[in-house]
């Protein structure tokens, strides 16, 4: 027995976020893209080696839902220690841009199709 789960992990997840199970914060969905500062924050306190994986991986706008998966972590925890990360002023978060319907697009489609039929 080695003491780590089936991902080889020795700690669990819970352990990571301080038995966390809610972000501080509602900035991060799955697409949000994550950069890490660069200088980080003198007065900032040390970050824990998970902070410190994370900000690697941060080095260049990264999603959420990437480092999830190069941490092989679950999102749920990946959001909390994003929000800790994002409070000490370590990283910055963006948002994905909005999605517009608005009408004329759907006119210019119609009119590529209409156009196609005509082929």
């Amino acid at each position: 027995m080695t003491g780590g789960d089936a991902g080889g992990r020795l700690v669990r997840p819970f352990t990571l976020t301080g038995g966390r199970t809610r972000p501080s914060r509602a900035d991060f969905t799955l697409i949000t893209t994550v950069t890490a500062c660069d200088p980080q924050p003198a007065r900032a306190a040390r970050p824990q080696p998970e902070h410190l994986r994370i900000l690697r991986l941060c080095a260049r706008p990264v999603a959420v839902a990437e480092i999830a998966a190069r941490l092989d972590l679950p999102v749920s925890v990946v959001v909390i220690l994003l929000s800790d990360l994002l409070e000490a002023g370590r990283i910055t978060a963006r948002p994905p841009h909005p999605v517009s319907r608005a009408t004329e697009d759907l006119d210019l489609l119609q009119k590529v199709r209409d156009g196609l039929g005509r082929l």
